[in-house]
């Protein structure tokens, strides 16, 4: 952590997050919003919080740029969570009064209750872009591929490796499992947050190479005779 706040760490480029700017404003050119799904998780699951944290950044960037913009929820208290980024991020822009109750919408609380108002949505809003981070089910293919017939560019990432490939299929990015934890790190340039990806990329690394050396040792101690000098230094 302390490494992080005293020098720029390096994360590799993540190509769906550089490309939400390019979304952003495709939308903006077309007088069309963009819709934000931060998952069907509940407010303590990793994935949803993650979701949530990027949605910081996207709103600052709808905010700058005077972009129609829609949070669809399943969960209250991810609603209310959500809301409230949203409103933040018009009063840091100084455009605390165009926010609207009504940019975050709670839809249902049942997975397929959800996904059939989040479709209906889509089909009348028509959304230029849409983004989804964090937590998704059976539900993904349906709303990715709906999505898609509206022309809408899609950045999409999930842990849940089931759903990666519907999601790989019907995007124009994606990120996959462990890519989504970056993804808080990387769009909001925290240096807490980068310092921690950053240390946990460290320590598999080092528990890597253990492993790699512990096979090598164990290769060693029973095909080489125990004479050879190197069995002994590696016994000792």
């Amino acid at each position: 952590m302390r490494l992080a706040k005293t020098r720029t760490l390096f994360i590799r480029k993540l190509p769906g997050l550089d490309a939400m700017d390019e979304a952003i404003g495709r939308a903006t050119e077309m007088g069309k919003p963009v819709t934000y799904v931060p998952g069907l998780g509940d407010i303590g699951s990793l994935p949803t919080m993650c979701g949530v944290a990027i949605l910081g950044e996207v709103a600052k960037k709808c905010v700058e740029l005077d972009t129609k913009f829609f949070v669809l929820n399943r969960n209250v208290i991810v609603q209310q969570a959500t809301s409230g980024i949203v409103r933040d991020a018009y009063k840091a822009g100084g455009k605390a009064e165009k926010f609207s109750e009504d940019m975050v919408r709670f839809i249902a609380p049942d997975q397929f209750s959800f996904a059939a108002g989040a479709l209906g949505f889509f089909k009348r809003e028509k959304p230029a872009a849409n983004l989804m981070f964090g937590a998704f089910w059976a539900e993904s293919l349906e709303l990715t591929e709906v999505a898609n017939e509206m022309g809408a560019i899609q950045i999409t990432g999930s842990d849940s490796m089931a759903q990666v490939p519907f999601l790989v299929v019907t995007c124009d990015y994606c990120l996959m499992g462990e890519e989504l934890y970056a993804a808080a790190a990387y769009v909001g340039h925290d240096p807490v947050l980068t310092g921690s990806i950053v240390g946990q990329d460290w320590g598999k690394v080092l528990a890597l190479t253990l492993l790699v050396l512990g096979i090598i040792i164990a290769w060693v101690t029973n095909v080489v005779p125990a004479k050879n000098w190197l069995t002994q230094i590696l016994l000792t």
